[in-house]
């Protein structure tokens, strides 16, 4: 048994390369590892985690010798982080190779939504255009305000495109950043209030649960449009899908969800949103790159090496 244990749905080139590089062994889900024979998971130290399932203290505890956890993927909020500190268990992620990907998914999930780029298409596959005229009249997008919630490296990356599009920039984040003249908000409410689009970059877990509330919906007003490139359990879906059905909002842009991949059916019947199935790192160029930062994680705790991108 090899001191490498990869578990997820790797992608082809993914598990060569980690079984090429790592000599790694790959399973899907939590109970294989459980399944395992005890003195397989003893030899364990390091795993190449992607999975959505929650890795917790007790499947940590079925490798009694792991030492590293790495992520594949600038989102840990699946792993127990301090229960991996209480056990002396490091964890890391990808972060930065992605930022690009996801911010160019938030730009388009916004203007499409705006320009109604999907009822468009459909408008002239459906042959409406060539029988019934000019589909009807969307909105600009361009030099409206923008809110973002959470400027982390991807929220930033997110607003630098959007200074092109000659919008004004607001944000929400734990603490007031150094910004190009961006305006600060130390809420949700505020942010909501002062901006036409709020797009949500947080990072997932309990404490960024729901951040997007019904209040934030309705001070984002009926002209609003939500764009969501972070964690389903970052928007209270129940008060976005209320507020998309009764117009509170006009609109949403939306690549996460609760319970993903089996989305509540009334999204499917909505003709103001964008959906897209999380996707927002979904290249061969990102993914890619991801997944060689994970394992040059890896080699460096299996070297003694520091580790490139420590989350803990």
């Amino acid at each position: 048994m090899t001191n490498v244990l990869a578990i997820g749905h790797y992608a082809d080139h993914d598990q060569d390369a980690l079984r090429a590089d790592l000599l790694a062994r790959i399973v899907t889900t939590n109970a294989e590892i459980a399944a395992l024979p005890e003195t397989d998971r003893q030899q364990v130290t390091a795993l190449a985690f992607m999975g959505h399932e929650p890795f917790g203290g007790t499947d940590m505890d079925l490798l009694p010798n792991l030492g590293l956890i790495a992520n594949f993927g600038v989102g840990y909020d699946a792993i127990d982080v301090d229960a991996a500190g209480a056990r002396g268990v490091k964890v890391t992620n990808t972060p930065d190779v992605l930022n690009d990907d996801v911010a160019d998914l938030a730009v388009a999930l916004l203007i499409a939504q705006g320009r109604e780029m999907i009822p468009a298409s459909n408008w002239v596959t459906s042959g409406n255009w060539g029988t019934k005229g000019n589909f009807r009249l969307a909105r600009k997008i361009s030099g409206g305000s923008a809110g973002i919630v959470g400027l982390g490296r991807i929220g930033r990356t997110i607003a630098d495109r959007l200074t092109a599009f000659k919008m004004d920039i607001h944000y929400t984040s734990r603490r007031e950043k150094e910004t190009p003249g961006w305006t600060y908000h130390s809420n949700p409410v505020s942010l909501a209030k002062a901006v036409d689009y709020l797009i949500v970059a947080l990072v997932g877990g309990p404490d960024t649960e729901n951040q997007v509330s019904k209040t934030v919906l309705e001070a984002l007003g009926p002209r609003g449009i939500v764009v969501n490139i972070s964690r389903g359990s970052t928007v209270d879906e129940d008060a976005l899908l209320d507020a998309l059905e009764n117009g509170t909002i006009a609109g949403a842009g939306l690549d996460v969800f609760q319970g993903e991949p089996q989305i509540d059916p009334r999204f499917l019947k909505l003709e103001n949103v964008v959906l897209q199935p999380h996707q927002g790192s979904a290249t061969v160029e990102t993914r890619a790159a991801m997944g060689q930062l994970q394992r040059d994680n890896i080699h460096a705790f299996l070297a003694g090496r520091d580790l490139l991108t420590p989350v803990n």
